[in-house]
């Protein structure tokens, strides 16, 4: 049995904006996007060993969330998954048949921090602030650059997302 936390997160074309250091009497560049294009990127994440699955999809909703429970399922054929969500309304659409191996345990309402993947989510948006990107594509690859550090050393995503409370609730099931 695994025991995943998910989340989705919307990535856009227009940029995040974080402080700068620059010369005193200088304004710090910022590049501006005005583009109202976007990219979702569904993400499960095992805290305790630090694997991960992850998908790009074109928005939130069941369908989206149906068609990553579906291709999570068949990237873990021999395990049965626990998938821990938040309380958003397309992960309560009664659109969604879960796959067989496949079981869904909701957060309380209102309690992001609980979400180890929010954690990782900050990771994202801290290493693309003050960056441009012209198209979906060129975003989409810039989020995979950024991804592959923790899919090439788990442990890096284990000590970001491995919350104590939660590697201690795993072990005992």
């Amino acid at each position: 049995m695994k025991v995943l936390a998910f989340d989705e997160a919307r990535f856009g074309l227009i940029n995040w904006h974080t402080r700068r250091y620059c010369p005193r009497g200088f304004r710090p560049p910022y590049v501006v996007s005005r583009s109202y294009k976007w990219t979702y990127l569904y993400a499960a994440v095992e805290p305790t060993t630090g694997g991960s699955f992850c998908l790009y999809l074109p928005g939130m909703d069941g369908g989206c969330l149906q068609t990553f429970l579906d291709r999570l399922s068949k990237a873990y054929p021999n395990d049965y998954l626990v998938v821990v969500l938040d309380g958003a309304p397309s992960h309560r659409s009664g659109e969604i048949v879960r796959p067989e191996n496949v079981s869904l345990l909701p957060l309380p309402a209102y309690s992001p921090e609980l979400d180890p993947v929010e954690r990782w989510f900050q990771e994202f948006r801290r290493d693309l602030s003050n960056e441009r990107f012209e198209t979906v594509e060129l975003l989409q690859k810039a989020l995979s650059q950024t991804l592959l550090p923790y899919w090439e050393d788990p442990a890096r995503l284990r000590r970001l997302t491995g919350y104590s409370w939660w590697v201690e609730a795993v072990n005992t099931l």
